[in-house]
């Protein structure tokens, strides 16, 4: 999804969403970001699923009698 900075807040970046309505972000998300920056906003699968198997494994080895 790509998301258009519209202007900060405070600590909020508000952005506008592809349906022409508008979010908040955490200004950290995005600290060099400017009012009229696009930015992409993805799911690393690859990543996650690593992630998750890792975690499953330290289940594994906690809860192992």
């Amino acid at each position: 999804m790509k998301v258009i900075i519209d202007r900060f807040e405070g600590e909020s970046a508000v952005v506008e969403l592809p349906d022409g309505s508008f979010s908040t972000l955490a200004r950290a998300l995005v600290p060099e970001a400017s009012e009229g920056d696009v930015v992409r906003i993805e799911i690393d699968d690859a990543e996650t699923q690593e992630r998750k198997k890792r975690i499953s494994g330290l289940m594994k080895e906690l809860w192992a009698d």
